[in-house]
């Protein structure tokens, strides 16, 4: 009995050996792992990430150019203004205020003195905006017909507005509902 005694001292203080190895060895080169994974994934994997993005910036670039270029021509003079009214908070009707319409809208317009009297009206245009779409409800509000139906109702209201403007389209630049 006092042999078996003996070999469970020894497995015991064995077992308290290795474990303190484990530390002494293990950690250190589990944590020098850490730091090469960390330069690695710095140095090789987020750089390629910002250069794709700055491909991305560039084809976007390209691409709003071209469709100024198509979306430019017009009946009249072959140019295009678009006014914008951007960042809009609107709470649609029956939500009580706990549901919000974030927009920005571009109105295309024709000549440089058309944007130039849209200029002149921003503040009456943005309280058409709001008034108008803060009686819609988010059924109203949310479908893609809706939205096409919305542009011509807008277009309308700012006919009223200004009766001698020609807008040729509406446009939904930031249309979040939340």
């Amino acid at each position: 009995m006092a042999d078996e005694k003996e070999e469970k001292k020894e497995v015991t203080e064995k077992k308290k050996g290795i474990n303190k190895k484990v530390f002494i060895v293990g950690l250190p080169l589990f944590i020098v792992q850490l730091v090469i994974v960390y330069f690695v994934t710095v140095n090789f994997l987020v750089k390629p990430a910002t250069v794709s993005n700055g491909k991305e910036k560039v084809g976007t670039e390209q691409s709003e150019s071209a469709k100024k270029e198509s979306s430019g021509e017009s009946e009249d003079n072959g140019q295009s203004f678009i006014f914008p009214i951007k960042d809009l908070i609107i709470n649609p009707a029956r939500t009580g205020g706990k549901r919000l319409l974030l927009l920005s809208v571009g109105f295309d317009v024709n000549s440089e003195e058309a944007k130039k009297t849209l200029e002149e009206k921003e503040i009456a245009l943005r309280d058409m905006i709001i008034s108008t779409l803060s009686r819609k409800t988010l059924s109203e509000l949310s479908g893609p017909a809706q939205k096409d139906s919305l542009k011509a109702e807008l277009s309308a209201r700012l006919k009223k507005i200004v009766p001698k403007l020609k807008v040729k389209h509406v446009y939904f630049s930031k249309y979040v509902i939340n």
